[in-house]
């Protein structure tokens, strides 16, 4: 396992009307964000919120192409970006207890955060297909071709892990500056990592090693 310091390139927000920053996505154009007052989407050139839907949205966030997925309590809610209108909802494995959120391979991929675990689930039906356990509490989570990531926010210390999706082991480590969580991540496929930073309102880009 190699160890260094997380280099965070940029910063967007507060937002206004956000109090926090929740899950984060991407949709290959734009980053959507959950904040306290729902969806929002944001262009990622300036910083820019440009449609905001108004949906409960308490934790991670994410895209598979064409519909937003987005928890909500014991909920993951399917949402048309273009109308903001909730399609379908399953339940979440967590039971209310979920973390960060994303979507590789046709599957929602689900953090729960006290339990450090991470799920494969049925996006159509919430069945967990595949449980992997981390060491530290899980937050964000997502997918770089067959890397994956989660972040971490435990006794005041955030950093990104790439974990053996097999074993869970631990294979890259970047450590963030003391007193900046992560609370939602999602990568851009290439060496952006956009996360989110909890009660500081603000999403931060992480370079990607």
């Amino acid at each position: 396992m190699t160890a260094s310091t997380a280099n965070i390139t940029q910063e967007y927000g507060p937002f206004s009307g956000n109090d926090a920053v929740h899950g984060v996505s991407f949709s290959g154009k734009d980053v959507w964000f959950a904040g306290s007052n729902g969806l929002n989407r944001m262009d990622p050139d300036t910083g820019t919120v440009t449609q905001h839907v108004a949906v409960p949205a308490h934790a991670g966030t994410a895209f598979d192409g064409t519909h937003l997925y987005q928890l909500s309590d014991t909920l993951i809610q399917k949402i048309d970006p273009a109308t903001g209108a909730v399609l379908s909802t399953i339940p979440a494995p967590g039971k209310g207890n979920d973390s960060g959120m994303a979507w590789a391979e046709g599957s929602l991929w689900i953090g729960q955060y006290r339990d450090c675990t991470i799920y494969q689930v049925d996006p159509a039906t919430g069945e967990v297909l595949r449980t992997i356990q981390s060491d530290r509490f899980v937050t964000g989570v997502t997918w770089v071709g067959e890397e994956l990531w989660h972040g971490t926010w435990q006794d005041e210390q955030s950093d990104l892990r790439q974990i053996d999706p097999a074993t869970g082991a631990v294979l890259q480590r970047l450590d963030m500056p003391p007193g900046t969580g992560i609370s939602g991540l999602e990568s851009d496929g290439a060496d952006r990592f956009f996360c989110g930073g909890g009660g500081s309102g603000k999403v931060r880009v992480v370079k990607r090693p």
